[in-house]
């Protein structure tokens, strides 16, 4: 098969055969995508809130290492 066969192909398939979302549809996959992405960086934030208070008490560092500059 030769190279422009192969783009005739694939721009006949993603033309004729792909069915793409309708507006609508795109925009409620967006509020979807973009409501889990909050949510997990809130959930990623906590962990590493949690983590450092955890490592701060562990190790007894100060609050800020700016302190320890001062």
């Amino acid at each position: 098969m030769s190279f422009v066969e192969n783009i005739k192909e694939s721009y006949n398939e993603l033309v004729h055969k792909t069915s793409w979302p309708t507006r609508k549809e795109l925009g409620q996959s967006a509020v979807i995508v973009l409501i889990a992405s909050i949510i997990l960086a809130l959930i990623v934030f906590g962990m590493d809130w949690c983590f450092e208070k955890i490592m701060l008490f562990v190790y007894g560092l100060p609050e800020s290492f700016n302190e320890l500059f001062n």
